[in-house]
Order: structure tokens, then C-alpha cells, then sequence
């Protein structure tokens, strides 16, 4: 997972991207990565790739490899061996489309069911609410809030991926999250694991406090 590069360590991570289709999973990779987005719609087949390099700090590299998974139903029978090996875990659903946001439970169980780290805990997980750009809207904040809680999300916010809202804040807090759940790991004390389970209640209300932030510049 890291290796040093002379004085600076370079720490590889993958996330994967799920979510039901057209949420704006693969719009998401490409403005995060590229800071691109295009208009026309282009279903991923399978799983998409995308890299991020990331100078973290002074001594850190984190080098993202971003898995991009289809959300058609013929795919998901794929869905164990695209999340082999993963970090952490953003599920995506549509503002604008209740029937996505309902199927991020079942999005969320799958992955619960596949894949868990060494200590048998989840994977850190986030979920975002695309379009909150448009006015039209299907879900409302409370819903979100009483459903990361309900289902083990470390965070949730509103994202506008077409108006670049909450994109790069959304990522690097699951960053965040995840080194600190790996540094957790790495650290087998007692004090380390008593840490863990403050930071994760500090970070659930930050992530709380970023969506209302969120919200505001999407004036939803």
C-alpha cells in the first residue's frame, strides 16, 4: 500500500464508484481527475480507470486509483471482483431521482457483503447527492442524514458535479478518513483503536457540516 520514494513515501490507494446508472459517476471521475465535464452521456461498460496523483504533504504521495463501476444489473454480478482490494467507497445517487437514492442501500449492502478490512469493519464509505445544481429534487436533507447514520456512512454532502460543487471538498474528506483508518490499522494499541472511534464521531459532524455548506452554494 506505500512504499518510500528517497525521502517521500508514496501511499496507493483505490477507491471504487458506484451507484445506480446515469447518477454522474463517470462525470465525477473525469471532473475530479481531469477537472473536465462534458454534457453527453456515455454508460460505463464494465468498470472504467482513472489515476490521481496527490502531494498530500511534505514526506506523502497518495496515488488514487479510481474504479469506476457500471450500475446496469448485468454488471453486478461483477461487482466482487471489481471490489477486491478497495480502500474506500463512494456511492453516488441523483437528487432528481428518488429510485436511485433508495437503491444506494442496496448499493451499500452489496458492497458491506464483499468487502471488509483486515479487522472486519467496513470500508470508509461516502455518499453524495448529485445535481443539487438543478431545482427540481426528489430527496431531501433530512432523508440523507437519518440514512448515512441508519447505514454506516462516515459522511454524506450535496455535490453539483456539472457546476464543480463539493467535488474536491467530498474527496478530500474521504481521504482524510482513510488515512486515518489505515494509520489505525497499522497501529495495533489500544489507544490507537480508542482514537479511532472519537475521530470517526469528529468527522461524522464535520461531513454533517460540510453538506449544510454544500447546500448553500448549490442553493438548495
Amino acid at each position: 500500500m506505500s512504499e518510500n520514494l528517497g525521502s517521500v513515501s508514496e501511499k496507493l490507494f483505490k477507491i471504487i464508484i458506484i451507484g445506480d446508472p446515469t447518477v454522474g459517476k463517470t462525470s465525477f471521475v473525469q471532473r475530479y481527475v481531469n477537472e473536465t465535464y462534458r454534457r453527453d452521456y456515455k454508460g460505463t461498460i464494465g468498470v472504467d480507470f482513472a489515476l490521481k496523483v496527490i502531494k498530500w504533504n511534505e514526506e506523502t504521495n497518495i496515488k488514487l486509483q479510481l474504479w469506476d463501476i457500471a450500475g446496469q444489473e448485468r454488471f453486478t454480478s461483477m461487482t466482487r471482483v471489481y471490489y477486491k482490494d478497495a480502500h474506500a467507497c463512494v456511492i453516488m445517487f441523483d437528487l432528481t431521482q428518488k429510485t436511485s437514492f433508495q437503491n444506494s442501500l442496496k448499493w451499500k449492502m452489496d458492497l458491506d457483503s464483499k468487502c471488509t478490512l483486515p479487522d472486519g469493519s467496513y470500508i470508509p464509505c461516502v455518499l453524495l447527492a448529485n445535481k443539487c445544481d438543478l431545482q427540481h429534487r426528489e430527496v431531501e436533507q433530512p432523508e440523507i442524514e437519518n440514512f448515512c447514520k441508519e447505514n454506516d456512512f462516515i459522511g454524506w454532502t450535496e455535490i453539483s458535479v456539472k457546476e464543480n460543487l463539493m467535488v474536491e471538498e467530498a474527496m478530500k474528506f474521504l481521504i482524510e478518513e482513510m488515512m486515518m483508518k489505515y494509520d489505525m490499522l497499522d497501529s495495533s494499541s489500544d489507544a490507537g483503536r480508542d482514537n479511532e472511534a472519537d475521530g470517526a464521531n469528529i468527522k461524522l459532524k464535520q461531513s454533517q457540516s460540510v453538506s449544510k455548506e454544500g447546500a448553500s452554494k448549490c442553493k438548495c
